[in-house]
């Protein structure tokens, strides 16, 4: 038995994409202030963006979420989705040539 659920259209989202669509990435880094730490906005890029957001380091506190996104997509989907973070008041910026390597603390 096969299961059809669709391509997306039907609710309102884009089509889903195969892996050939989804080709570029980008490397960013952002800084969610305190009033948007607990705001689903990671959510909301895979749900309303044609974008794979894939956490490559972190450090939350109470006070401020410092995030390295790799972000998987179309180029202007990539664009969207930045733009969707810097108009809610998150500071993104491109990281050229990789993931830092004091990105993410050591595992003990």
């Amino acid at each position: 038995m096969w299961l059809n659920i669709g391509d997306g259209r039907e609710n309102g989202r884009p089509p889903l994409q195969g892996p050939r669509d989804m080709t570029n990435h980008r490397l960013v880094h952002c800084t969610f202030p305190e009033g948007l730490i607990r705001e689903p906005l990671l959510y909301n890029l895979g749900r309303d963006f044609e974008i794979v957001p894939n956490i490559r380091g972190a450090t939350i506190t109470d006070d401020l979420g410092l995030v390295y996104l790799d972000l998987e997509g179309p180029d202007d989907e990539i664009d969207r989705a930045i733009d969707y973070l810097k108009e809610r008041g998150v500071s993104v910026k491109t990281v050229e040539g990789g993931l830092p390597a004091d990105a993410v603390p050591p595992v003990e």
